[in-house]
C-alpha cells in the first residue's frame, strides 16, 4: 500500500507561482507512474502532469509550457512547479501513484488563483 501526502497549495495572484509536493510512503523507484490531477468545482478530475519511473513526462494541454513535473528519488517526492498561474487553474490538486496494478491517491491540496 502507498500513502501520498500533498503539500504546497494556497492562494496566489494570477501570474504567480506555486510548487506542490507529493511525498510517498515507499520508495518511488518502485512506482511506475506518478502524477498530478486536479478537480475544479462542478468539473471532472483531469490530468495535469505525469512522470514515469524512467523520467518520461506528459502534460495536460492547458498547462503545457507553464507547469513542470519532477521527481526526487532520494526524497521519495514528486513536485509540480506551477508558473504563470491563471484563475482557471483554481482546483483541488491530487497526487496519484500507479503501483502494483492499483491506483493510490493523496488527500488533495487546494490551489486558488485570484484575478
Amino acid at each position: 500500500q502507498v500513502q501520498l501526502v500533498e503539500s504546497g497549495g494556497g492562494l496566489v495572484q494570477a501570474g504567480g507561482s506555486l510548487r506542490l509536493s507529493c511525498a510517498a510512503s515507499i520508495s518511488i523507484f518502485s512506482i511506475n507512474v506518478m502524477g498530478w490531477y486536479r478537480q475544479a468545482p462542478g468539473k471532472q478530475r483531469e490530468l495535469v502532469a505525469v512522470i514515469t519511473s524512467g523520467g518520461d513526462r506528459n502534460y495536460g494541454d492547458s498547462v503545457k509550457g507553464r507547469f513542470t513535473i519532477s521527481r526526487d528519488n532520494a526524497k521519495n517526492t514528486v513536485y509540480l512547479q506551477m508558473n504563470s498561474l491563471k484563475p482557471e487553474d483554481t482546483a483541488v490538486y491530487y497526487c496519484k501513484a500507479d503501483f502494483a496494478l492499483e491506483d493510490y491517491w493523496g488527500q488533495g491540496t487546494q490551489v486558488t488563483v485570484s484575478s
